[in-house]
């Protein structure tokens, strides 16, 4: 009985982790359900071990990103035995990162709980860091990301994410080990410095950017169904429909969705363009507006156009394309073909100076590119900074339950590490205005047609994790969580 209870809760842990993440927001339960794990593999061998934290990883990518389903058998056409089954081989194959992280864990544990608890963060940190980094990453609610709220969020300007996942790691272990300490010294040791991260708040200094002006921004809502999108007999309707929502808004800065126009800029008719473009010609407004760049022969690229602004004419494209939605991994042509994606098979975009407006630099990210502040960085730092990033999305495909919020949670870190505010347009939700610290301070409700006005402050200046991140990359942390089991192998840590 004991032999299979293990199992069972590592899995149901995985789920509980799940409600970490918005819209629940309960970030001690990412803590709890990672003690959960802990706990179970205390004393397991390497195998077992291995074992539990598949099953954990598995649980908990299952029910974080079930989602996928509904693009795979709803807009996709796949059976729907097909598609949960596809949810459900994804999942396992990235809860192989956690099984690899435990079996290293049950290998180099000495018994020590101080020593043993810095062993399980090392190795839940390269866990994470491997999928966020191999075959172009895949850190899609990575565990650090509970904490965009909650006392942990102090680390992020500090730490980033995957500091915060390590942080939140030793945690965990250290609920799992005060009982056992081996003395009340070892046990006060513990749980001071687990008082220390938590009211980390309290101490560590923050504030590292300034005001930089405001901007008025107008963030564009079509909610368009991801069904009609791409309907040849409603693109022409759909297109007149955003031309008048882009006429009546008055922002400073007007932002659309990604793919708002789902063809490209060559196909747009010039009296079309021309309506859209005219509010902005005199550069005192700025326009940024989501459709397809080049063509059949070079490859299309997902991107942003700006109109107005400083420099007139403004393009960005998508740099970090996502696997199997936007550039088909080798061996899988045949699925991509079989989930039926327009124009599925993307190039990479190039990267650009911000979108300067009102005084403002405004760093584009489209969609999925702001999982990976190891790309965006650059723009914050040096003699230019962005001071405002605009995210634009369509996440129509996956429906409105869990994604929207979980997408929404990954700009609030986002704005946390560095001190940035990020406004959001998107077609279906979340479009949503992110203040520097962090603060969800206004949204449009999902699926509604609608367009949100709002005044952002612009900010300037780098957080410590700007600075290291752009030096280093994510380096600094692998090397940290190698140096410490390194250490920790040469001699244990009573």
């Amino acid at each position: 009985m004991r032999s299979a209870l293990g199992p069972a809760a590592a899995l149901l842990a995985g789920v509980a982790q799940t409600f970490s993440f918005a819209p629940f927001e309960a970030w001690w339960l990412q803590i709890a359900a990672l003690a959960v794990l802990a706990h179970a593999a205390r004393e397991a061998r390497q195998a077992r071990a291995a074992l539990l934290g598949w099953l954990f990883g598995t649980g908990w990518l299952v029910s974080g990103l079930w989602w996928l389903y509904i693009r795979m058998h709803s807009y996709g056409g796949m059976a729907a035995w097909l598609a949960a089954l596809a949810v459900l081989a994804l999942a396992a194959a990235l809860a192989l990162y956690y099984a690899g992280a435990l079996a290293l864990w049950a290998r180099l544990r000495s018994g020590a709980p101080f020593g043993d608890a810095l062993r399980f963060a090392a190795c839940w940190l390269l866990a994470e860091l491997a999928r966020a980094t191999l075959f172009t990453g895949f850190p899609w609610i990575a565990s650090g990301y509970a904490h965009s709220v909650g006392p942990l969020a102090a680390w992020a300007p500090w730490a980033g994410v995957y500091g915060i996942s390590a942080l939140a790691a030793w945690l965990a272990f250290t609920v799992t080990a005060l009982p056992r300490a081996m003395s009340g010294a070892a046990r006060a040791a513990l749980l001071a410095v687990a008082l220390l991260l938590l009211t980390a708040g309290f101490w560590l200094p923050r504030g590292f950017t300034q005001p930089a002006g405001v901007l008025g921004v107008s963030l564009l809502q079509p909610a368009v169904a991801q069904d009609l999108k791409f309907d040849p007999a409603r693109m022409d309707a759909n297109l007149h429909a955003l031309v008048r929502q882009v006429e009546a808004a008055r922002g400073t800065l007007v932002v659309a969705p990604e793919s708002v126009i789902p063809f490209t800029r060559a196909e747009i008719a010039p009296v079309v363009w021309a309506r859209l473009a005219h509010p902005f010609e005199a550069n005192e407004r700025g326009l940024l507006i989501g459709l397809f760049t080049g063509n059949a022969q070079d490859g299309y690229v997902n991107s942003v156009v700006g109109v107005g602004g400083a420099r007139g004419e403004y393009l960005y494209g998508k740099r970090h394309l996502l696997p199997f939605g936007e550039f088909v991994p080798p061996g899988f042509r045949w699925f991509v073909d079989m989930l039926q994606i327009p124009l599925g098979d993307q190039a990479r975009g190039t990267s650009g100076a911000p979108f300067e407006i009102g005084g403002q630099r405004v760093r584009p990210l489209i969609c999925y590119e702001d999982l990976f502040g190891e790309d965006i960085v650059a723009s914050v730092v040096g003699p230019a900074p962005a001071t405002i990033f605009a995210n634009v999305s369509n996440l129509a495909w996956f429906g409105t339950a869990l994604v929207q919020d979980q997408h929404l949670q990954f700009s609030q870190m986002r704005a946390l590490e560095f001190e940035r505010p990020v406004v959001r347009a998107t077609n279906t939700g979340a479009t949503a205005v992110v203040d520097h610290r962090g603060r969800v301070t206004t949204r449009l409700p999902a699926a509604a047609a609608g367009t949100l006005d709002a005044s952002v402050e612009g900010r300037i200046g780098e957080t410590p994790y700007a600075r290291w991140l752009a030096a280093f990359g994510l380096w600094p942390l692998a090397l940290l969580a190698l140096a410490l089991l390194l250490a920790l192998v040469r001699r244990p840590v009573n």
